[in-house]
């Protein structure tokens, strides 16, 4: 409850003409760029990065979160109107919402994904809400040492929780640590991985890698995959919509088990494409309709949908309060506060109470005017999916170099945002998570400095990452997601191996 006059003060200053405007702007904003193929929410949020430079952080964060949302509602869409997921997060949302539309329910089923998905945002936010503070009081009692732990844990769990191959997901976090070193050593000022170029001296912009890793390579694989828009015209009626709030509380179970897994995705660094497919595993193992689920069957969509926001929303948490970003659309918005001149972290709580609890109320609004907006706007929408993508590509292409170039104003950083997906086309070819990447990408050198100033304080004993029971907590907790798989595996294997030797007995 001690959160909650900062959380009325943060209302007071996210509640203004000016802030709502921003919502509105970017909601709309995000619900094209979740609809049109070949671009997400990372990427839209990196290309209107460079527009909040000139704008107070306050405004910079409530425009690009409310995108991050409006993109998240955008994918769901798709999903059901036309079996096109517009967000990874979205693919098991077609399981179902698109059987469901094609029943002759398109409402019911845009309803409730809808429906579900504030309600996960709404969940995420009120946990947010109250452990901010509690997070942000303990990471005060960090140095070096539990930071670099925290990292090694974010780290750790993308290869133990990931979803992708343990080794997929090492590797794509070694490119992220190869290109977060190029440029000039900040504690010794050599270069490093420059190769003569004078335009690598800064490092790599992660703007323009993430520009071309989720724009451009999604774009190469959507044309390589061939497009083809196979949809249903939806109308939205009112009586229907009614109809799905009245039938909602009876997926009472769905809701809270799937914003429950949602909301620890979000928290560690598992993300919305994880919790949705997790929690629709779980629906088609508990749920009482089970044997229905991909047939059409609204808990197919509420538990997809729900713990994807719910998700989604819970990855600013570790990204406030630790520095350490929860997802590839968290690690793109950490870059931003940096750029605004604000260091993630317990500090910021302290530094700019505005800015966090005015971030933190702007969730509450931004998500109800994303679900308001997006009931309205699904018509809208639709019609633009039916414009030949040898229309919306080019528009896709010339919307990616201008956001490039807008970074630095260089010419040598399109050349960088076509290296960068030709690199994420190649990943997504050969199924490499590109996220770790991301994050390896942002938070490379914070985990570098973390490191070499612990090894300054032990002079260069590895046991200080063991000196007391936090930084040990943190460090064994690392290493057991790190070699979670092996463990599972080894435990499986002995469960195996009982199981034989209990049939030998009994036969």
């Amino acid at each position: 409850m001690e959160n909650i006059p900062s959380l009325i003060y943060g209302f007071g200053v996210a509640v203004s003409g000016y802030h709502i405007g921003l919502m509105i702007i970017g909601v709309l904003l995000g619900i094209l760029v979740g609809v049109l193929p070949g671009l997400g929410a990372p990427n839209g949020v990196s290309l209107l990065l460079p527009l909040t430079f000139s704008m107070d952080p306050v405004a910079a964060i409530i425009l690009l979160t409310s995108m991050y949302w409006g993109a998240l509602f955008g994918g769901s869409t798709t999903s059901i109107l036309f079996n096109i997921p517009g967000e990874p997060s979205s693919v098991a949302t077609t399981f179902d919402g698109y059987p469901l539309a094609h029943k002759g329910q398109p409402t019911q089923a845009l309803s409730f994904a809808f429906l579900s998905a504030g309600f996960g945002a709404l969940v995420g936010v009120i946990v947010i809400t109250l452990l901010s503070g509690w997070v942000a009081r303990f990471a005060l009692k960090f140095s070096s040492p539990e930071f670099f732990a925290v990292y090694l844990l974010a780290f750790c769990s993308f290869v133990g929780l990931g979803g992708s191959s343990p080794f997929k997901s090492m590797v794509s976090i070694g490119f992220g640590f190869s290109f977060a070193a190029v440029g000039m050593d900040s504690v010794s000022g050599s270069l490093r991985l420059t190769y003569g170029f004078d335009e690598l001296l800064g490092g790599i912009s992660f703007l323009v890698a993430v520009i071309g890793l989720f724009g451009l390579g999604e774009l190469i694989m959507t044309i390589e995959e061939g497009f083809e828009l196979k949809g249903i015209r939806a109308r939205i009626s009112v009586r229907d919509v009614l109809k799905t709030v009245v039938a909602m509380p009876r997926y009472w179970v769905a809701l809270l088990r799937s914003a429950a897994v949602g909301c620890w995705m979000g928290i560690t660094p598992g993300g919305p494409t994880a919790a949705s497919f997790m929690s629709y595993g779980l629906a088609k193992r508990f749920s009482k309709n089970r044997d229905k689920l991909g047939t059409g069957e609204p808990e197919g969509i509420i538990s997809p949908e729900t713990a994807d926001h719910s998700a989604g929303t819970c990855a600013m948490l570790p990204m406030i309060a630790l520095g350490v970003p929860g997802s590839a659309t968290a690690a793109v918005m950490m870059g931003g506060l940096m750029i605004w001149g604000l260091n993630p972290g317990p500090m910021l709580f302290v530094e700019r109470p505005d800015f966090v609890w005015g971030l933190i109320a702007s969730m509450y609004l931004g998500n109800v005017v994303a679900v308001v907006l997006v009931l309205a706007t699904v018509p809208l929408f639709a019609s633009i999916l039916r414009i030949p993508f040898a229309i919306i590509g080019p528009i896709i292409v010339v919307t990616c170099f201008i956001g490039a170039y807008t970074v630095g104003n260089k010419g040598f950083d399109l050349s960088l945002a076509l290296a960068f997906g030709v690199i994420g086309y190649v990943f997504k070819k050969l199924d490499y998570p590109i996220a770790p990447l991301v994050l390896a990408m942002v938070i490379g050198d914070k985990a570098e400095d973390a490191f070499r100033q612990s090894m300054i304080m032990s002079g260069g004993n590895l046991s200080i990452f063991w000196s007391n029971g936090l930084v040990a907590t943190l460090t064994g907790g690392a290493l057991i997601l790190a070699f979670w798989p092996l463990i599972t595996a080894g435990i499986s294997r002995v469960a195996t191996v009982i199981r034989g030797a209990s049939d030998r007995e009994v036969a």
